[in-house]
């Protein structure tokens, strides 16, 4: 029988490096995560509600993708636009009230363009209403994690109702590279023309050579000026993820992200630190065929730690006691306590390797009675 309860830190959004916050920002909400381990190298005000304006179009953009690859819809199917969608304000792709527009191209206008117009005509041919849509982006971003979110349109559109948090926008965005690669490809592009109309993409670090590819842009009245970044280092291939909003200008938003994208390429590197191939360990099994079972860590473990820093990382295995047979394969058998610089960092779950058969019942039976004896006072 297993002697505890055990708990364990998801390693997809996992605490702040210590004392990694040696950096300001002037953004009212902020968060710098590493893209591989989901490390929090810095955050301000992350879990604090904000309108989201146009980074919410990252979404859409994510849900057409997902309608996409499930067949629901092809890229190359023409959704046609309604007088809402043409009428819509703000910033636009410019579609015809009429007619019909592919997903390729709308989904060109939602990325690089930013067409409010574009989004409504994607939720209204994929959901039948802008409104049925909401629906389902939130429930959408329950599934990826979002937490502290909600929308109430396709566009970001101004709404008391509508709202997100700078922690919440870097989940999606993970979300949106891993899941969808093919697609995240469009968030690098500068520019797209649409009915004669060249229009650039606003993201101000693409035009820098600092390793950005990506993502939106939003700007309101309420909200500020916010960007969601994305970009990799050339040195060893890190990709770091930047959320900001609220700065007061479009010049305080691209020198704020540039500042953060570059501070947490150049500042930190990944370190494996544990390996799941060779960092094995062996557990004590009760009443099986073995007496221990082969146990080891599910992934490798690669943490983000500061290029200079002096903290140390220390691990400590600590099997579960009292393990009975039968053990299968995948099964938890033991935990692993990460310190750093002897304070507590993380803790993370060990399992079996193979497969542990019981003995049989007269060999089982002797080996309890044995057990018994053995540990009594």
């Amino acid at each position: 029988m297993r002697s505890a309860i055990i708990f364990f830190i998801s390693l997809f959004l996992i605490a702040p490096i210590a004392g990694a916050a040696s950096i300001e920002t002037s953004a009212k909400q902020a968060i710098v995560i590493d893209f591989s381990t989901g490390q929090i190298l810095f955050e301000k005000n992350a879990d604090e509600r904000m309108p989201t304006s146009s980074m919410s179009k990252v979404l859409t953009a994510y849900v057409v993708a997902e309608e996409i690859k499930s067949g629901n819809i092809s890229i190359d199917e023409k959704f046609r636009v309604s007088e809402k969608a043409w009428k819509k304000g703000g910033s636009k792709m410019f579609v015809e009230v009429g007619k019909k527009v592919s997903v390729r191209d709308l989904l060109n206008g939602v990325i690089i363009q930013s067409g409010n117009d574009a989004t409504i005509v994607l939720a209204e041919g994929i959901a039948g209403t802008e409104e049925k849509f909401a629906e389902h982006l939130n429930n959408v971003a329950a599934k990826l994690g979002m937490e502290n979110s909600h929308f109430m349109n396709a566009s970001g559109w101004p709404d008391p109702d509508h709202y997100s948090t700078t922690r919440d926008l870097a989940t999606l965005a993970r979300h949106a590279i891993k899941d969808h690669p093919e697609f995240y490809a469009l968030y690098a592009e500068k520019e797209y023309t649409y009915n004669k109309i060249k229009q650039q993409n606003r993201n101000p670090l693409l035009s820098l050579d600092i390793g950005a590819d990506g993502i939106k842009t939003g700007h309101t009245d309420i909200a500020g000026y916010g960007l969601i970044a994305s970009a990799v280092s050339k040195k060893d291939q890190r990709r770091v993820i930047v959320v900001i909003n609220g700065t007061d200008s479009n010049k305080a938003r691209a020198e704020e992200s540039e500042k953060l994208v570059t501070w947490a390429l150049n500042g930190f590197k990944n370190k494996t630190f544990i390996s799941a191939k060779n960092d094995q360990f062996k557990v004590p099994v009760l009443f099986g065929v073995s007496d221990f079972a082969p146990a080891g860590v599910e992934n490798d473990l690669i943490l983000t730690v500061e290029k200079l820093a002096s903290d140390e990382f220390a691990s400590k295995f600590n099997a579960i006691s009292n393990l009975e047979a039968p053990i299968k394969k995948g099964d938890i058998v033991g935990t692993i306590e990460v310190t750093q610089d002897n304070k507590p960092y993380m803790t993370i779950s060990v399992i079996a390797k193979a497969d542990i058969a019981e003995l049989g019942m007269f060999k089982k039976l002797f080996a309890k009675t044995k057990h018994r004896f053995s540990n009594k006072d």
